[in-house]
């Protein structure tokens, strides 16, 4: 060999090196991205299931107890297969004709079990020819299925597995958004305002408080309720049994699942309306009937 050549072979030797080199760090600098995504993606799922059972807790929804696992106590569903005692038959014992425990059957006479296979005028099955005796028995097959080759598993990519499951991460962090903001809304009327909400639950009680004042009204005219009576509970009664209704009201369905505090109730506000509704429902009612009269 020439020193040309062995100059040239050194060089092959060593660009192959140095690409074998190349190879292993990409592949080492693949292999750490691969698992720092793995690492981001488990906190992300971490952080995901921490958010929602804190959204299972505020909607009231308890937490579903584990399954139980193969083996361990409780476990109600049976594996496939034969039950314990009933597998393989076990090889008769010596002296006996068949082996302890196993089921015994008349024998013919002939030191044969009667309803044996194959005997002629048994009965158990038809005689058949060779030929076809030979096709109708079953094949041996193992348990496992050994006789069919398993089909061998596709190997996965792990960056388009991880991709994959980066996508279903961001659309569960969606979905959860979502669920937040549905969370932070109450059930009565949630896409008012808690002033234009307050407003309305109050005036809303006012208005019962003034039917129940006709009521009283009519009661008063047929001599059931007298005058006393009927002033108590326009001026003082009935709107305080209105502006309770109304706080009660917004603290049941007012307030949102998740909320940090008590939302505000607007009690003066909520006073100065149930005070003021109940008197001018009176005062409608009298001025309606001065005009129809």
């Amino acid at each position: 060999m020439s020193f040309e050549e062995y100059a040239a072979l050194a060089r092959q030797l060593s660009a192959q090196h140095r690409a074998r080199e190349q190879h292993a760090a990409a592949e080492s600098a693949r292999r750490r991205d691969l698992h720092a995504a793995v690492d981001y993606l488990q906190q992300r799922l971490t952080a995901q299931g921490q958010r929602l059972d804190q959204l299972g807790r505020a909607i009231g929804v308890d937490q579903p107890p584990p399954a139980a696992g193969p083996g361990t106590p409780g476990e109600t569903a049976a594996w496939p297969g034969p039950p314990s005692g009933a597998g393989a038959p076990t090889a008769p014992s010596a002296g006996l004709p068949f082996a302890a425990g196993a089921p015994t059957v008349p024998g013919t006479g002939d030191g044969e079990p009667a309803g044996a296979p194959g005997r002629a005028g048994v009965g158990a099955y038809p005689q058949l020819p060779a030929g076809e005796a030979r096709r109708a028995l079953p094949t041996a097959v193992s348990p496992a299925g050994g006789g069919v080759p398993a089909q061998r598993a596709a190997s996965a990519d792990p960056a388009v597995e991880l991709e994959l499951a980066r996508r279903m991460a961001d659309e569960a962090d969606r979905h959860g958004q979502q669920a937040e903001l549905l969370a932070q809304r109450p059930a009565l009327l949630p896409t008012w305002s808690p002033l234009a909400r307050a407003v309305a639950v109050y005036a809303g009680c006012g208005a019962a408080a003034g039917v129940l004042v006709l009521i009283l009204v009519l009661a008063s005219g047929v001599g059931l309720v007298d005058g006393f009576t009927l002033g108590a509970w326009i001026c003082a009664g009935l709107p305080a049994v209105a502006f309770f209704g109304g706080y009660l009201v917004l603290g049941r369905w007012g307030r949102p699942a998740m909320v940090a505090g008590t939302p505000p109730r607007y009690l003066p506000l909520g006073f100065l309306i149930c005070f003021l509704v109940v008197p001018m429902a009176y005062c409608a009612y009298l001025l309606m009937v001065r005009g129809l009269r």
